[in-house]
Formats: C-alpha cells, sequence, structure tokens
C-alpha cells in the first residue's frame, strides 16, 4: 500500500469522525424525538390492546377498589361480557409465591402473572432483576361466550382460601378462581418448589365447554411482555433478545435478532412445544405438558428511547375436549440462560436458549469450551483467572498445529533468496511462468506453500466459538477482574461524549490491547516468501487488526481478553520456537532433499498409466 493510498484512508476516517460530531442531535432535538416515540408506542399499545377483545381496556397498575356499577353500567356490561359481566368489576390485589430463587407476584385481575423477580441478580443499576412487569404484560384466555368476546386478563379473579388473600403472605402454591356461577368457574393454579425456577402452572375449567373458540379443539391463550432492560449497553442487549420456541419434537426455532425488521411473525399451524420471551441472560419461557395445537408468534421493535428492547406476543393453541371438568396442563420457567442448568431440562432442549452457534461452532463449545470452563469454576471463584486457564489448556491442546505452522513459514524463509532469483528470472509479463517455477521449486523441496495457513485455519472455529460463547455466558456477568468491572461487557479506558460510528463513544482498554498484540504476532510470523506469492496478504494482515479494534469494541471484555491473552502466548511460543528451530540445518535438509528424484505417488502413477493406455488406443483408431 502505497503513501497515497494510506493517506487516502486517513482522511476518510478524518471525515466520517468529524461528519458524526456535527450530525450528532442536540439535547432538545432528542427530547422531542423521545416524546414523539413514547406517544406513537403509547398509542400502538392500545390500539394492539383494542384489537385483542375488539375493545380498549386499561390494565391496573396499583390496588383500586372498583364501587358497584349502577344499573346503567351493569346492563352495558352484560350486553358485552354476558354472564361474566359480574367479573368485570372487583378490587385488583397482589398475591405473592416465592421461594430462594424467585418472587412471583400474581394480580387478582386476570390471576396473570404480574410480575417476576430473580432473588440472585441485579441489573447494572444494581436493582433487582425483574423480567416482566404487570404494566406491559397480559396473560389470559380468549373466548367467545353468548356471542361476547372475553379476555380473561381484564376480569377479576378471587384467591381460594382465606390465607392467600393476604397479600403479604408468601406461599409455594397459590389457586386463583374466576367465578361466573356455582357450576362454572376458571382457576389456574400455581406451584412453586423449593431451589427451582420452574413454576407448575395448571387451567382448571369447570362447565365451560360450551364456550367458542377458533378452533374447537383448542382453547386460545394470549402472553404478550415487554422486556426491559437489565445490562448496560442496550444495543448488545438487543442482538440477543429474541422470541424461542420448539417444534413439537424438533428443532428449536427463533426470530433473528439482527434481523432489520421492525416486526417479525410466523403463524404455526403444527403443534408447538414451548415458547420463549428470551433476552440476553434472561428466559421466560410457558412449556406445555404435551404440547400446544398451534401458535402465533410476534416481536415487534420500539423507539430506541423506550426503557424496553422488545415487544413479544404468543397466542397458543390448548388441547380443549370439552368436558365438563378439564384440566390443561403447563409449566412456567422464569431464569437465567445459563446452559448447565437448562440443559437439565433435557427433554425441551431448553439449552437451545443459550446461543453457541451452530455446527462445529456449537459442538466446540458443547463439548469443549463449557465442559472446561465449569470444571475450572468448580475450584476457582475468579473468572479472570479461569479464563486465563481456560486460555493456556487451549493453547496447549493447539500447539502441535502451532509449531507445524511456525516451521513451514520458517521452511518458506530459507526457501526466499532462491524464490526471489525466480523473480528476477521471470519478470513482468510472465506470471504465470514464474508461479510454475515457484510451485515446483516447492515441490521438490517437499514444502507445501498452505502448509503454514491450514494448521492457523483450523484454529478458527475455536475463534468462532469463543466469539459465541463470552457475550452470551453468563457467569461473566457482572464479574470484575482488573479494570473491567464486568466481564460481559466492554471496559472503557477513554469516552466521549459523540458516538462514533462501530466505535461508540469509548475505546475499551482489553480491546486496544488485543489489537496491538494482534500486530506485534503477526509482524513475527510474517515470512516474506508467503507474502510474495499473495502481494495483498501484507497490507491485509495489518488492515484486519485496525478492523476488529472497531468490530469488538463494544462487546464482551472477557471476549477481548481471552483473544489478548491467546496472541500474548501466541508471541511467546513464536519467540521459543525461533531459538529452537535452526534455518541453517532446514535449509541443509532440504537441499539434501533437492538432490533425491521426486517419489511418486501410487496416485500419480495410476493417473500416469490411465492417461498412458488412453493415448495408445488413440494411436490404434
Amino acid at each position: 500500500m502505497d503513501k497515497n493510498s494510506i493517506f487516502g484512508i486517513l482522511l476518510i476516517a478524518a471525515i466520517l469522525i468529524i461528519w458524526g460530531v456535527f450530525q450528532a442531535p442536540d439535547k432538545k432535538e432528542l427530547e422531542e424525538q423521545r416524546r414523539r416515540a413514547d406517544s406513537a408506542r403509547i398509542a400502538e399499545q392500545a390500539r394492539i390492546l383494542a384489537d385483542t377483545i375488539g375493545r380498549s381496556f386499561q390494565v391496573d397498575t396499583i390496588p383500586q377498589s372498583i364501587t358497584a356499577p349502577d344499573s346503567f353500567d351493569t346492563q352495558k356490561l352484560e350486553s358485552e361480557l354476558g354472564e361474566f359481566a359480574a367479573t368485570a368489576a372487583g378490587e385488583n390485589k397482589f398475591y405473592v409465591i416465592e421461594n430462594d430463587l424467585i418472587k412471583l407476584t400474581v394480580s387478582s385481575k386476570g390471576g396473570r402473572p404480574y410480575s417476576v423477580e430473580l432473588k440472585e441478580y441485579k441489573d447494572f443499576n444494581r436493582q433487582p432483576v425483574i423480567l416482566f412487569d404487570g404494566d406491559s404484560t397480559q396473560f389470559g384466555l380468549m373466548f367467545y361466550n353468548q356471542n361476547k368476546p372475553v379476555s380473561t386478563n381484564e376480569l377479576y379473579f378471587g384467591a381460594v382460601d382465606s390465607l392467600a388473600r393476604n397479600a403479604t403472605v408468601q406461599r409455594d402454591s397459590l389457586i386463583m378462581k374466576l367465578t361466573v356461577n356455582e357450576g362454572k368457574y376458571i382457576e389456574y393454579s400455581y406451584v412453586l418448589e423449593p431451589g427451582s425456577y420452574m413454576v407448575g402452572f395448571n387451567i382448571h375449567l369447570v362447565g365451560m365447554k360450551d364456550i367458542v373458540t377458533r378452533d374447537p379443539s383448542a382453547l386460545d391463550l394470549t402472553w404478550e411482555a415487554n422486556i426491559p432492560q437489565h445490562e448496560q449497553l442496550k444495543k448488545n442487549e438487543i442482538q440477543y433478545t429474541s422470541l424461542y420456541f420448539r417444534h413439537h419434537k424438533e428443532d428449536v426455532d427463533f426470530f433473528r435478532a439482527g434481523a432489520n425488521k421492525d416486526v417479525q411473525q410466523q403463524d404455526i399451524p403444527t403443534q408447538v412445544e414451548w415458547v420463549a420471551f428470551k433476552n440476553q441472560f434472561f428466559s421466560s419461557v410457558i412449556i406445555a405438558d404435551e404440547a400446544f395445537s398451534n401458535a402465533l408468534v410476534k416481536s415487534t421493535s420500539l423507539p430506541e428511547e423506550s426503557k424496553y428492547l422488545k415487544n413479544f406476543r404468543a397466542e397458543l393453541g390448548i388441547p380443549f375436549q370439552r368436558l365438563d371438568r378439564e384440566t390443561l396442563k403447563m409449566k412456567m420457567f422464569f431464569g437465567p440462560n445459563k446452559f448447565k442448568l437448562l440443559k437439565k431440562y433435557k427433554e425441551y432442549k431448553l439449552e437451545e436458549l443459550v446461543s453457541v452457534g451452530k455446527g462445529i461452532i456449537s459442538w466446540i463449545n458443547r463439548f469443549v469450551i463449557i465442559p472446561i470452563f465449569d470444571w475450572l469454576s468448580r475450584f476457582i471463584g475468579n473468572y479472570g483467572l479461569i479464563i486465563l486457564l481456560l486460555t493456556i489448556i487451549i493453547k496447549v491442546a493447539l500447539l502441535p498445529l502451532t509449531y507445524k505452522s511456525y516451521l513451514s513459514q520458517a521452511r518458506m524463509k530459507v526457501l526466499k533468496p532462491q524464490v526471489d532469483e525466480l523473480t528476477a528470472k521471470y519478470p513482468k509479463g510472465k506470471e504465470v511462468e514464474r508461479q510454475q517455477a515457484t510451485m515446483a521449486l516447492y515441490k521438490k523441496a517437499g514444502i507445501s506453500p498452505m502448509g503454514g495457513c491450514l494448521p492457523m485455519l483450523l484454529q478458527f472455529p475455536i475463534l468462532f466459538a469463543m466469539f459465541r460463547f463470552f457475550p452470551t455466558s453468563i457467569e461473566l456477568r457482572q464479574e470484575a477482574f482488573l479494570w473491567a468491572k464486568d466481564l460481559s461487557t466492554y471496559d472503557p479506558i477513554l469516552t466521549w461524549s459523540t458516538n462514533i460510528p462501530l466505535l461508540g463513544d469509548h475505546l475499551s482498554l482489553f480491546n486496544l490491547l488485543m489489537t496491538i498484540s494482534t500486530i506485534i504476532s503477526m509482524k513475527m510470523s510474517d515470512t516474506s516468501a508467503t507474502t510474495q506469492q499473495m502481494p495483498g496478504m501484507k497490507t491485509m494482515m495489518y488492515i484486519m487488526p485496525v478492523m476488529f479494534l472497531f468490530m469488538l469494541n463494544n462487546l464482551s471484555s472477557g471476549l477481548t481478553y481471552y483473544y489478548f491473552l491467546a496472541n500474548m502466548i501466541t508471541i511467546g511460543q513464536n519467540y521459543f520456537f525461533k531459538q529452537m528451530i535452526d534455518e541453517k540445518e532446514i535449509l541443509r535438509k532440504i537441499e539434501e532433499k533437492k538432490s533425491k528424484p521426486v517419489k511418486k505417488s501410487n496416485f500419480q502413477k495410476r493417473l500416469e498409466e490411465m492417461s498412458k493406455q488412453a493415448n495408445q488406443r488413440t494411436r490404434k483408431k
């Protein structure tokens, strides 16, 4: 790359930075954009709720008493809800069931899960992690009664026993009952076992066989929630926030979080085992004991200024036999995306909620990286040291490949004077002859030009596996090491107010150290012979680390710390190899091998024999 090209690149970078500074909106513009976005969001949510049940309604956010309706209101409710009209008024109370891991709050309005708190985790503001809150959730059955649409989400349930009516009592089980009359009611039962993130959830139907649904053999259950932000960098968290679902006894599918779509929707006419509302480190999952008959799942992006990441909605068909008494059995998982924990529920494949890649990348993470990481975690509490030991173990396992790569590069290096002679012998215009002569030289010396590259290429799957593992590893979340306060996010050494494209508003120290060490490592392993065969390679060797500086600046500091350690160990290995390998001895062996006739392989002999026979047949004709 000449001086003009370098100057051009630097000039373009300067223009981009200056443009970003002057184009950044001022505070008044940001406030106005936020106000408009919030207004649009509120209007859209109101429209969605209105469309859901055929008329608008409002979710109570605090306990409030509803006075008895007058005669006009009673007639209106009866005309809208039929025999369910009596359950449309009541007092919004809250009931808590909890164990040592989670705290589930249930609202009497809708009898639904109102909020879930994970006791062992805090968000980036050191506040309790709340998976969802009542102001943004819907959960209830949807059906027609006497040709009138009914949503249990807006009707008032009562606790079955007097003990449960006291909202301050903490229980591990709760029954909420929606009573139409003495022989007709709906019950939601919640059961929470000690030390578990799984909540047993059953729907008991009594006298409900005549209600009308879209599918005569299924009852519609609607679940919707806005997913709140828990991590420091919202942009990164959104990338790992998606709606997942598993087809019955088949693979797990999900909406691509990075897809350039504001709304993603899929109508699933076949059976579905579970649906999950997942963000980077936590998930809420509803699981059918057998399978949901069908599902309609939808993911909606929210304004950038919103405190929520995304809106998820699932309309699930529950098998409905229309009996006098019927129980619909389900489970709910509210917990962390921890691979080892989710692996315990292997019959559901919940471990798929942890993004560990696909194909060989997934295999490396599942069967190599995660087991080693978990094993080290049993003995060491400092995750910075665990990453160090993990890096050493991997580099030691790859040592034979690394040595072979370095040895191949050393052979190429000692042959460089002879390659230069061929370059002088075949000047510009005779590139083909030069390439043929060079390859003949390598073949005679018993050297493969790809011998140094292939071992390095075999290490790439491990690098990509780490790229998938660290940003989704909840074990690193809020774990400090050296200057990094949280190994699951970036570690800024410099910050500024303007957002630079790709780089952001900060510079991460481990990322900077990784870039510098990568350049040093590439410089040490650079061979002129290799770069002469591929002239653009030398330039790319130094452009790529700078590209990674931008690409990885906002990612997990645990990831860039690992790459930095891997580079430093590679630098040490290369220095050791250089002291150990005698280049004069390598050249002597190459010259000795060149003096011997090239031994043909059996495959080459067969090819030559086949070609000879074909020529003989041609002459006879």
